[in-house]
């Protein structure tokens, strides 16, 4: 056990990587977008140039490039997150307070169906193996599986446990996803829906994002106790552990650039070099902005996305809220465009 302890730890050195570009990653551009409500998840349509944000009760569809406001998609209920799927020419949500799915066109952005899902569908992704997508239920963690090109309801995962958070697909039949009360990774079949394994990924506690590198074989779980786990997707066994930023919520990875990227809600994001499937460096920490804890990576332009928005006073601790949050300032919510000048 102590030899592999110390391995991890080998593998988790943080001295900078010296072939990182010389002034790292800078803030591109910061566009206000306006309007009430919190957010969750945005994502990236790379073929199209878009930018999917969630907001409230709808999703703000932006240019990518300029972030020029071409739509939005309303009429939502406690949206939480979206992806477009430019092979069928659909898009879809996650409506956390309706339980419900919406599927919509992507050139008129028009709802197409909406479709039941378990209790708080949270965290969605788009398999291109088996062509489905699949929306991870937070609150009776269940997952569903759904043809988007038919716009039904091909089947039901039974997660086990509570709090189901982020997955990834390994684009070769496997499904993995962060169960964050249990500390662990659960992976089941993108066909068959059968479980095929649970993970622990102790020190790492209360996952939330999950990101993979494919060809390496890596998981990268970032976990709320600010560390991010690397775990080999093959058999579950801890690779290297990386301190990373407090209040996480999400991460990367940029497979070209070979780096992981954490969001974490204290203003930061933690960038994670991946030297080799065993090597890996935190190589710099950006200044983004308290509230943006949830990223997207733009594939084409190798930028990264955060959305947050400006905050007041926090109101005075209450026997109903002994934990109040600060108050979001109406009309600051924005985004915020990261990448290497």
């Amino acid at each position: 056990m102590k030899k592999i302890l110390c391995a991890v730890m080998a593998a988790a050195c943080i001295t900078p990587w010296t072939g990182f570009a010389q002034h790292g990653f800078q803030l591109l551009k910061k566009s206000v977008i306006g309007g009430e409500g919190g957010w969750d998840y945005l994502s990236v349509d790379a073929q199209n140039q878009r930018l999917y944000v969630s907001h409230g009760t709808q999703v703000e569809v932006l240019n990518a490039v300029t972030h020029e406001k071409v739509g939005a998609i309303s009429g939502l209920q406690g949206v939480h997150g979206v992806i477009a799927v430019p092979e069928a020419g659909r898009g879809i949500t996650t409506n956390g307070r309706s339980n419900t799915a919406t599927i919509f066109d992507l050139k008129t952005l028009k709802p197409i169906v909406e479709l039941p899902t378990g209790k708080n569908p949270d965290a969605l992704l788009y398999d291109s193996f088996s062509k489905r997508v699949f929306i991870f239920n937070h609150s009776d963690v269940t997952t569903t599986a759904i043809d988007i090109a038919q716009g039904k309801v091909v089947g039901t995962v039974e997660v086990g446990g509570t709090a189901l958070e982020a997955g990834v697909s390994d684009e070769q039949g496997t499904i993995f996803v962060n169960l964050e009360d249990t500390h662990e990774i659960v992976s089941f079949d993108a066909k068959t829906l059968a479980i095929k394994n649970k993970w622990k990924i102790a020190p790492g506690e209360e996952p939330t994002g999950l990101a993979i590198d494919v060809k390496t074989h890596r998981l990268f779980s970032v976990c709320h106790n600010g560390w991010m786990m690397v775990v080999n997707s093959d058999n579950g066994t801890l690779v290297a552990q990386l301190p990373i930023g407090k209040r996480v919520d999400g991460v990367v990875f940029d497979p070209v650039l070979k780096l992981a990227i954490s969001s974490n809600g204290e203003g930061s994001m933690t960038v994670v070099k991946e030297i080799s499937a065993n090597e890996f460096n935190v190589v710099e920490t950006v200044k983004t902005q308290a509230g943006a804890r949830t990223i997207a990576l733009d594939a084409a332009t190798h930028h990264v996305f955060v959305s947050t928005a400006n905050y007041g006073e926090t109101p005075p601790a209450t026997a109903e809220n002994p934990n109040p949050r600060p108050k979001v300032i109406p009309g600051t919510f924005m985004v915020m465009e990261f990448g290497m000048k």
